[in-house]
């Protein structure tokens, strides 16, 4: 590392530090970019060029981590959280939960209180799947290795919601992706909660064809944002559906395949399998 990253880097350590022990005072990016001696422009930009993120994005996801946090104490209520984190008031906390985790913070507290989700263990040509429902679609496909660690995560997910396992139409239908051209199944009704900029990266990957690939920078620029390649991997990363949104067809822009969440060895084969089927149909 030459000398001049070697600095960059101080200054983006001190940056960071900074808004972690500082964030309950909602620094503005003047403030932090002072305590690196840089002029807010060059500071926002060098931040973002490091840390993959802006300044003020780094700020809302270290202030949600805490409130998410205070809100698993079962007597803060929400305005009591944003007091804690610094925030004006309910609004806030509510619009930065919304744009963050895509969901109210009413909603992350009671964990899915009023949620009820039938769930059921299938098999598939890349391995056993646990397929979870609600009234309104899919809200959970993951493939799984050990069944009580599968359903535990799950449950992690939506803790207070109510469970049972079944399996209803909604799964039947979604399961069949497995086994059909996806132009011959029903409309697979999907139940997700996501940011505006997750929820548009997946919608971005409902589009590429069976058999088809793209890289994140590809997606980056549909979405006309060149520079978040980094954020559109985040994003592919938190699909909560396997294979319904198909994540496993974006790979790196050198060619290699990639990490995947369910590891890469299926990703590889999944690809592959879906390749001999392309051929098949010709």
């Amino acid at each position: 590392m030459d000398l001049a990253k070697s600095e960059n880097f101080k200054r983006i350590e001190t940056a960071i530090r900074y808004i972690r022990e500082n964030f309950q005072w909602q620094p503005d990016l003047d403030q932090v970019a002072e305590q690196v001696n840089l002029s807010p422009f060059h500071f926002q930009k060098l931040f973002t060029e490091w840390a993959g993120v802006s300044p003020k994005k780094f700020l809302q996801y270290t202030t949600i981590t805490y409130a998410k946090e205070r809100l698993k104490t079962r007597n803060v209520t929400l305005f009591g959280a944003a007091m804690d984190v610094g925030l004006s008031g309910t609004g806030r906390l509510h619009d930065l939960f919304i744009q963050i985790e895509g969901m109210t913070p009413g909603e992350y507290k009671n964990g899915g209180e009023q949620l009820e989700i039938q769930y059921s263990f299938s098999e598939s040509p890349f391995g056993n799947v646990l397929c979870a429902s609600t009234k309104k679609g899919i809200c959970h496909l993951s493939f799984v290795e050990e069944e009580t660690i599968a359903l535990s995560s799950l449950m992690d997910t939506f803790p207070n919601a109510k469970y049972r396992q079944a399996m209803d139409p909604l799964q039947e239908s979604a399961l069949q992706i497995f086994y059909q051209k996806w132009n011959q199944l029903d409309q697979i009704k999907l139940h997700l909660k996501g940011t505006h900029f997750q929820l548009k990266v997946w919608e971005a990957l409902l589009k590429i064809p069976s058999g088809g690939l793209t890289s994140y920078g590809n997606i980056a620029e549909q979405l006309s944002l060149p520079k978040a390649a980094r954020a559109v991997g985040s994003a592919v990363g938190d699909n909560p559906v396997a294979y319904l949104i198909p994540c496993h067809r974006v790979i790196q822009s050198g060619g290699t395949f990639g990490q995947y969440h369910w590891g890469e060895t299926r990703k590889i084969a999944m690809i592959g399998w879906e390749a001999s089927q392309l051929a098949l149909s010709r």
